[in-house]
């Protein structure tokens, strides 16, 4: 294509692009622009408590699925990294038949404030820290990188000429109003309305990507069509019977930007069936759409890292369905950074705002003071995952620093009975200081060599036994608390 038709078809690609994603805007609007508003913490950050099962596994998919997984995943160029998703079926299990139940009898809006009727004596500490790490997460892991697997995309798709921060601030600025004018609500049903075509695209993708080659796998180096990672691969196969399981759970059943999806429905039973319905995406389409078209953009492009996916879409898709697409995922990655940035302004509410600095009047304006600030902080932040190897990777590697030691607050608290929220935190503490030393100094300098999947175990069961310890030697009796009582 000449340079005149190149450009041409980059603008038709940015037409529809703009057009669709101004079209579920207008269809978001329509949809919740009949709900009552009060500014409480329910009304920001459950939508009110009045979502169907349909928003809200729409909204927990999408949650997950932006570019940080088509992106990310496909830039392995490996079939491997499916394991990811087919393991988080079991996670989504776990959050609708155990932690549902418990948030909703809980009456919580975040999930710290679980440990409050978890804990003896003063809990403000343990809770205080714990959001606070979600907090370190969102804003320094989460958007940041979100916003850079987005603006690559973008790019990759689009040509090289815009800057991949124009991109990635055009997507903040994006997110942001969503989050200010609509709140979780808002965020919910464009999560839905774009999931619908984010998946059909997606499935599109690999079903075109798969006519590109003849659906001829040959001369694809085994180790990026094997199942049965070696221990020098991303997900070594015997990761998946240590560390891989307690990932899960933290990530779908205590992690905020979850689990505040699975709050917004009227009752336990709906939230549940939301949930499942997000476990059968999760298991039937999502490993193929995040894993097979990495490995064919390898047979037609080479090892490109994380930019397979969006070279591999523009050379696959038509201008027109390119442009569609690119609105698509344009979709998610707002969808994704707009649910991220109201958990964040939720936990900064209920947990710091309203304990350090006074009472909430107005959950909305609170909302849009703090949502500009992370947004801007956000896209400041992109140029420091543009060195990344493999973005996926390094998530889930940084994710550990937080992922563990907060769950070692949970079991605690719903394993264990009289545990003070000073011995969790001291857990907490602990599992943060050791997975830093392990990840900073320990790997780099080969002095520990285990993966970091199976250090994630050995941090989670220190952090159980910390908490446990200094809870005996400061007085305290931790008794484990028997089936009947948890019910």
């Amino acid at each position: 294509m000449n340079g005149a038709g190149a450009m041409a078809g980059s603008g038709l690609q940015m037409a529809v692009a703009a057009g669709l994603l101004a079209l579920i805007a207008l269809a978001t609007w329509l949809k919740v622009r009949g709900a009552g508003h009060d500014g409480s913490e329910k009304d920001v950050f459950l939508a009110g408590g009045g979502l169907s099962w349909l928003f809200v596994a729409g909204s927990i998919t999408l949650t997950n699925l932006s570019t940080d997984q088509l992106v990310g995943m496909n830039g392995n160029q490996m079939l491997l990294l499916a394991w990811w998703e087919i393991s988080g079926f079991v996670g989504l299990l776990i959050l609708a038949f155990i932690f549902v139940p418990i948030y909703y009898r809980n009456n919580c809006t975040t999930v710290t404030e679980l440990l409050d009727r978890r804990y003896s004596g003063d809990t403000t500490s343990v809770r205080t820290l714990i959001s606070a790490l979600f907090l370190f997460g969102n804003i320094l892991i989460y958007l940041p990188a979100g916003l850079y697997s987005g603006g690559l995309f973008l790019r990759a798709l689009f040509g090289g000429e815009v800057p991949l921060i124009a991109y990635a601030a055009m997507i903040a600025i994006i997110s942001a109003a969503y989050t200010m004018l609509g709140g979780l609500r808002a965020v919910a049903v464009m999560d839905t309305y774009s999931g619908f075509g984010v998946l059909a695209i997606a499935v599109l993708i690999v079903l075109l990507a798969l006519a590109a080659i003849n659906w001829d796998f040959s001369g694809i180096p085994p180790e990026r069509l094997t199942f049965f990672g070696g221990a020098d691969s991303p997900i070594p196969f015997h990761t998946l019977f240590t560390g891989m399981i307690f990932i899960q759970i933290f990530y779908w059943s205590t992690n905020q930007n979850i689990t505040q999806k699975a709050m917004t429905a009227p009752t336990v039973r709906e939230a549940q069936k939301g949930v499942l319905a997000a476990a059968v995406v999760r298991i039937l389409i999502i490993p193929v759409i995040v894993t097979v078209p990495g490995v064919v953009a390898f047979k037609l492009l080479g090892n490109v890292g994380d930019s397979a996916y969006g070279l591999l879409v523009a050379k696959i898709l038509p201008p027109w369905l390119s442009g569609a697409f690119a609105a698509m995922i344009a979709a998610a990655v707002i969808a994704h950074t707009a649910a991220v940035l109201n958990s964040t302004v939720a936990l900064y509410a209920v947990d710091f705002h309203d304990k350090f600095v006074g009472r909430v009047r107005d959950h909305w304006r609170l909302s849009a003071i703090v949502t500009v600030v992370v947004t801007i902080s956000s896209i400041a932040l992109v140029p420091l995952y543009e060195n990344a190897t493999s973005i996926i990777n390094l998530l889930q590697q940084l994710n550990g620093l937080s992922s563990m030691p907060i769950l070692s607050a949970f079991i605690v608290g719903l394993m264990f009975r009289g545990v003070s929220g000073h011995a969790a935190t001291a857990g907490v503490v602990w599992g943060v200081a050791l997975y830093g030393l392990f990840t900073f100094v320990l790997q780099p300098r080969g002095v520990v060599t285990l993966h970091y999947i199976d250090f994630m175990v050995v941090t989670l069961a220190s952090s159980v036994a910390a908490a446990l310890i200094v809870n005996r030697l400061s007085g305290g009796r931790a008794s484990l608390i028997n089936r009947a009582q948890r019910a």
